[in-house]
Order: structure tokens, then sequence, then C-alpha cells
């Protein structure tokens, strides 16, 4: 019995990794794509951790309990990272330190200066230093520093708990 509430719990916060990380992209993307706001380099690194932590909950669900905790424990690592990415972006947006020194616009190689000019006016330039919109007084840096952390206690703590509780309930020879 206390295996199969340990298997539950993990399978649970495997859909909730799942379902946080597919709704934070899937919003940065409406911005980008819907509403217009164009990212900056940091802003699309910080998608990478979610875009791992996507397949690795889809394999927590499915895979036997020894997996799905090795796959949660993944999630949470890429998470937390993103985390930390998310906290430096937020503060070189709000001046407590730099931010990148190459964070700008696009990286095109025109051939010739017509199709520079054509390239730098469709171009828009997004600083790594300037937040596209605050919520709540919070930038979007800052928000997914808190949901990457959010994603990643909960990725975490089901990976390293149930692992606890399976060893526990066992019985010892």
């Amino acid at each position: 019995m206390i295996d199969e509430i340990a298997l539950l719990r993990l399978k649970r916060a495997a859909l909730a990794v799942l379902i946080g990380s597919v709704l934070t992209v899937g919003a940065a993307l409406v911005l980008e794509h819907v509403y217009g706001y164009s990212p900056c380099k940091l802003c699309l690194t910080e998608r990478l951790p979610y875009y791992a932590a996507i397949p690795l909950a889809l394999a927590g669900l499915f895979l036997p309990e020894r997996l799905a905790r090795l796959a949660l424990g993944l999630a949470a690592a890429g998470l937390l990272y993103g985390a930390g990415l998310g906290v430096y972006h937020a503060g070189a947006e709000w001046g407590f330190w730099p931010g990148p020194t190459d964070c700008g616009g696009g990286s095109a190689n025109p051939a010739d200066l017509g199709s520079f000019r054509d390239a730098l006016a469709i171009t828009r330039v997004t600083d790594c230093s300037t937040a596209a919109l605050r919520i709540v007084g919070i930038s979007l840096a800052g928000w997914n520093a808190v949901i990457a952390f959010v994603l990643a206690s909960v990725a975490g703590k089901a990976a390293l708990s149930s692992g606890r509780r399976a060893r526990a309930a066992a019985p010892r020879r």
C-alpha cells in the first residue's frame, strides 16, 4: 500500500511538472507570437530547462518508479538551473549586476550593405537588461525564476521522498 501511495505521489508530481512546464513555455510563445513581445537571448535560454523538463516529466508518468524518480531528479536539476538563470536575468533588469555583453539583436550576416540596411530595418533589438513586461511589479524573468524554482521543488521533493518512503517501508533483513 505504501509503495502505491509513493508511486501515485511521484506520478502526480510528474504531471504537475509537465503541466507547469507546458503552460510556462506556452505563455512565453503566446506573448512572443500573438502579442509581439520580442524575447532576448536570456529569455530564449531560460526556456531550455522547460524544453528538457517536458519529456522528462512525460517519462516520469510512464516509467517504473526508479526510472521515474531519476527523470524527475534530472528535471529538478534543470529547472533549478533555470531558476538561477531567471534570478540572473531579473537582477540584470533591475541593474543589480550587468547582463551579458552579447545580448541584443539578431545574428544576420548580410552579403552587402543594402542587405544589411534591409535587415536592420526589420530587426528588433531586445536588450537583456530591459524588462519587456512587468506583472505585479515583477518582470517575466522574475516570474520565470519563481515558476522554475517551484517546479524544481515539486520534482525534487517527489524524486527524493518517494525513494525514502520505499526504502523505509521495505522489510529489514
